[in-house]
């Protein structure tokens, strides 16, 4: 479904990845796992077109979408859940789930997404008139994936969806991944909680300093011994 070929990106002088090449099949979740600035956000945003690369090839669904406009890469069925979450903290929790859609023309079929969305976060439900800004971090995360769901993706770029939550909120988080792969979207996964990750992930790929230096399934890194030491405790 993904393929990134040799990608290199750069930060004026600092070569941020070098030769990055990985894949993403249908049905996987696949993971990202690394140290912090080890280029794993990096990664997504070039994917996304928020960045652009030095050199390197990324395929989306056999197209070529190395340069292609960030609204357009999100039109043909890649959506990105930003680290951070990124809400509209002035618009309404509706709002919010409804600019996912914008890109969208199908009526019906957003109001079955929207349904979809609150059946699924039913704290959002609850919350619909709400200012996002005033949403816990947990139900933050939860709008940021359910605008991004709004979009109907074939394939969601999760960038550190547990970041600042608490452990139960971070066991719902990875459920509700767990959920919306079982429900037929690919998932490329970018997470600090290396555990966690390779715990729901497929397969996943190791980066150092913008290196791919391992990668194989979650099972056989889970019991690597240097995946262990370094990012396991």
């Amino acid at each position: 479904m993904l393929k990134v070929e040799g990608l290199n990106v750069f930060y004026g002088a600092i070569h941020a990845l070098h030769d990055v090449s990985f894949e993403v099949k249908k049905g996987e979740i696949v993971t990202l796992i690394g140290a912090n600035g080890a280029g794993k956000t990096t990664i997504l945003h070039t994917v996304s077109g928020l960045v652009r690369p030095k050199s390197g090839k990324i395929s989306f669904l056999d197209k070529d979408i190395t340069h292609t406009e960030a609204h357009h890469i999100l039109q043909l069925g890649l959506a990105h859940v930003p680290e951070g979450r990124r809400v509209f903290s002035k618009m309404t929790v509706q709002e919010n789930l409804m600019m996912g859609a914008y890109a969208r023309k199908d009526k019906a079929g957003i109001a079955e997404d929207l349904e979809m969305v609150y059946t699924r976060f039913p704290r959002l439900c609850e919350r619909y008139r709400q200012m996002a800004g005033t949403l816990s971090g947990g139900e933050q995360q939860m709008l940021a994936t359910g605008r991004a769901l709004m979009s109907r993706p074939d394939l969601l770029m999760m960038d550190e969806p547990s970041m600042g939550l608490s452990p139960l909120l971070v066991a719902d988080v990875f459920e509700i991944i767990k959920a919306i792969n079982a429900a037929g979207t690919t998932v490329l996964l970018v997470e600090q909680n290396a555990a966690m990750a390779l715990s729901i992930a497929h397969r996943a790929y190791v980066l150092e300093t913008g290196n791919i230096v391992k990668e194989g399934s979650a099972d056989a890194l889970m019991h690597d011994d240097a995946v262990r030491k370094a990012y396991l405790g």
